[in-house]
């Protein structure tokens, strides 16, 4: 059986938070569908060395950008070296967990900095010119959180959310022009992140991190965590040619951890 064309080869892209996890399994997927990717992180060292994977796995264009995009400085760089992309991708880290009485207004101003502006900044320095050459995709990498609020995820339940009410009310406006944009929600995949919020969930509870990770494995329908290149593929789905009547969407990605109908 002959591979499938996802219809973008040629295309650029520029993806965030690509060195490592569920931004660098989106980038290798892309790069496999022959796309040019711009990938974009903060330690240079890992991106660089994240680039040359891709790049020498996958026969296409990777170039990385050190930069931190929840800054003005940071964008404006990214955008230099990728002003034009047909593909957006971005991610940034998730903000802490924790009590939300802990939290000062300057977190807050942090998290929806990071999960909420910072995407919206990116979409609106890109998405115009998408419509004018009549094709775009942009993705955000938001959180299972968006449909089933974990409690200690307070900051990231709310500026994930608050982006995913803005691009419900986007989409519908580009949809004409081509342009579609979809949310990706990652449940538990197996990626630094997980381990840093279980580690702090174990440390509440008093047990070992590795049992706990067990325990959480075992309650997912699938008995088991995600593999990013499930979440990459996914992403270059969404981002392909095949995808242009899917706009406005929250697509789950949990292994059924979600109990809901809808």
């Amino acid at each position: 059986m002959a591979a499938i064309d996802l219809g973008i080869a040629g295309r650029t892209a520029l993806v965030c938070g690509a060195s490592k996890g569920l931004g660098r399994a989106c980038a290798d997927a892309l790069a496999q569908a022959g796309v040019t990717v711009t990938i974009v992180a903060r330690g240079a060292t890992a991106l660089e060395a994240a680039a040359r994977e891709i790049s020498a796995a996958t026969g296409s264009t990777v170039h990385p950008v050190a930069a931190d995009v929840t800054t003005a400085d940071g964008r404006a760089a990214v955008l230099a070296a990728c002003p034009s992309p047909d593909i957006l991708v971005t991610n940034a880290g998730g903000p802490p967990p924790g009590d939300f009485r802990d939290w000062d207004e300057a977190a807050w101003h942090a998290a929806l900095g990071a999960n909420m502006v910072t995407p919206i900044m990116l979409i609106r320095a890109t998405v115009d010119g998408m419509a004018q050459r009549g094709f775009g995709r942009i993705i955000n990498i938001t959180s299972a959180a968006v449909k089933a609020p974990i409690d200690v995820l307070g900051l990231s339940n709310g500026a994930r959310t608050g982006l995913t009410g803005f691009v419900a009310g986007l989409a519908r406006q580009v949809a004409r022009d081509g342009v579609t944009i979809n949310n990706l929600l990652p449940g538990p995949f197996e990626t630094d992140r997980l381990r840093t919020t279980v580690e702090a969930a174990a440390k509440r509870e008093g047990v070992d991190t590795d049992a706990l990770m067990d325990r959480r494995r075992g309650a997912n329908p699938t008995r088991r965590f995600g593999r990013p290149e499930e979440f990459g593929v996914m992403c270059a789905f969404i981002a392909s040619a095949h995808a242009g009547y899917m706009t406005g969407q929250n697509i789950l990605l949990d292994g059924g951890s979600y109990p809901g109908t809808l």
